[in-house]
């Protein structure tokens, strides 16, 4: 990077106070990866920046080199996601997204294939009306993303192709366990022939296609399930706006 200043787009994917007025934003850019800037005055009622820099904002910024923290010095947003911001589901939704990014990546690592992906996400919920399949496409390619891609064509253990039978996922393992392989392992729970189908799919195809994919609710409550357990064993914690997205369906079924 070239002098004190450099530029960059961003999306805010979380944000801290700092003092009376400041913030501490994380940002997730497509060349520096996951970063941390400040923006100084941004909690005043005049700040000019903030509506710039609010939660699930994808912005042009400037910013300056510092000591431990950079500090942003000019913005303009690019895409506001206001759908996302103007209906509660759909803001947990995007929070969710937003905190499998901060979770799964770590600071100044470059991942371009990321950003793109967040971003085309975001945009999704904003026009989509099957928001769990855009979140499970989401899901299966962040975890794809980070290292993390679960094998679902072959036993982990035999190595044999997977038959359309009920087979089972093991979560300390990463992937699919056939039925004869499964003695040893009591903990694999079982994943029906349909689940594996689309977790195939939603692995292997983008967002337009698993947009399209109608499902029953059976068969989302069993992948939503897997899913959220795999992250949940990947990160040794529970993902904290699950909670709200869950509530948030309670009431509004």
């Amino acid at each position: 990077m070239q002098g004190h200043n450099y530029q960059t787009e961003a999306i805010v994917i979380k944000k801290t106070k700092l003092g009376e007025a400041d913030r501490i934003l994380t940002l997730f850019t497509p060349d520096l990866g996951k970063i941390q800037a400040v923006a100084k005055g941004v909690r005043k009622p005049k700040s000019k920046m903030a509506g710039h820099l609010e939660l699930l904002t994808h912005s042009q910024l400037v910013l300056a080199k510092g000591h431990n923290l950079d500090t942003i010095t000019a913005c303009q947003t690019i895409n506001g996601f206001l759908p996302l911001k103007n209906d509660l589901d759909l803001t947990s939704y995007a929070l969710y997204v937003t905190e499998l990014a901060e979770q799964f990546t770590i600071e100044d690592q470059e991942n371009r294939q990321l950003f793109e992906l967040l971003r085309d996400t975001l945009q999704r919920l904003c026009e989509a009306n099957n928001r769990d399949m855009v979140l499970h496409h989401y899901e299966m390619q962040l975890l794809d993303q980070a290292g993390y891609r679960p094998e679902l064509r072959r036993c982990l253990d035999c190595q044999k192709p997977l038959e359309p039978v009920t087979n089972y996922f093991s979560y300390s393992e990463g992937g699919v366990i056939c039925p004869n392989c499964r003695v040893s392992r009591p903990f694999a729970r079982p994943l029906s022939v349909n689940a594996l189908k689309v977790m195939r799919l939603l692995q292997d195809n983008d967002t337009i296609t698993a947009f399209k994919l109608k499902i029953s609710s059976s068969l989302a409550e069993e992948l939503e399930d897997i899913i959220r357990r795999y992250v949940k064993y990947l990160l040794e914690k529970d993902v904290k706006s699950t909670a709200w997205m869950d509530s948030l369906k309670t009431h509004n079924p």
